[in-house]
């Protein structure tokens, strides 16, 4: 309750925030752009309303209740000023940098070792990774597996792995991470459409995006989650510096794969 994003939530308009938040809040904004306003750190409102964030949830969410919400919602309602502080449009605009804030903790960790002098490693944290240089155990570049949609906790199976250096890898999928409204009986995703406001399930799975940084992975992961498989070949087509790995479905739920030319050089045979 006491951090920066927490009083600027709750409507504080005093807080000067760090660089560390001005960081995260760039590269936001440049997916935000990129995506077409498919990630968006604004969707806060929609999060805690279908219960995946830090409020209790609204029971029987309809087109009503959606649309007022998203009044609340849109990155261009919000602007960080030369002095430090966040302006909003709206007091009650609530950000959730969650989908970006992960991977970029993962930069900073990466960060603090080569500080130490540390040239090879690989972090792992919730799924997220940042790996460089080399597994000195084995001379090799460091390998790392893609969780298959069909996977549960009890049984963790992979359906591909990947050779690492100097790159970091970011995953999002509603496979696991969906809620059931106990009222409605209704399935609500966590991936929300920022343009809708929706929080079903798009043709996309799974999204594995490949980046130099671990922050810019996660935040288009997450992108290419909500955007679809159309769209999300035109942003892949068009952005320089990620690859991704996509599992979609069509129609009868067949499973298939996307994968660009990029991620494929870097798979495992």
């Amino acid at each position: 309750p006491n951090s920066d994003i927490s009083k600027i939530n709750r409507g504080d308009t005093t807080v000067i925030v760090d660089e560390i938040f001005k960081e995260v809040f760039r590269i936001s904004e440049v997916v935000y752009t990129n995506s077409h306003g498919y990630f968006d750190p604004t969707i806060g409102v929609l999060r805690n309303a279908y219960g995946f964030g830090d409020t209790k949830p609204i029971n029987s969410i309809d087109k009503g209740v959606v649309d007022s919400l998203m009044t609340y919602v849109g990155f261009k309602k919000v602007q960080l000023t030369k002095s430090g502080k966040v302006e909003k449009e709206h007091s009650e605009i609530y950000f959730d940098f969650n989908a970006v804030a992960k991977g970029y903790g993962i930069d900073r960790l990466g960060m603090y070792l080569e500080s130490e002098g540390i040239a090879n490693y690989l972090i792992e944290l919730g799924g997220e990774i940042l790996a460089k240089g080399k597994n000195l155990n084995k001379d090799k570049p460091w390998t790392v597996g893609i969780e298959a949609v069909s996977s549960s906790l009890e049984d963790r199976t992979y359906q591909a792995t990947v050779n690492l250096t100097d790159l970091a890898m970011a995953s999002s999928g509603n496979y696991r991470k969906f809620r059931i409204d106990s009222v409605s009986g209704v399935t609500y995703v966590h991936t929300i459409n920022p343009l809708t406001g929706s929080a079903e399930q798009s043709d996309i799975t799974s999204a594995t995006v490949i980046a130099t940084s671990c922050g810019v992975a996660d935040a288009y992961a997450t992108a290419l989650m909500s955007m679809g498989l159309e769209r999300s070949k035109e942003l892949l087509k068009k952005t320089d510096g990620i690859e991704a790995y996509i599992t979609y479905n069509e129609t009868a739920r067949i499973e298939k794969e996307y994968i660009t030319e990029g991620f494929k050089k870097l798979l495992n045979q």
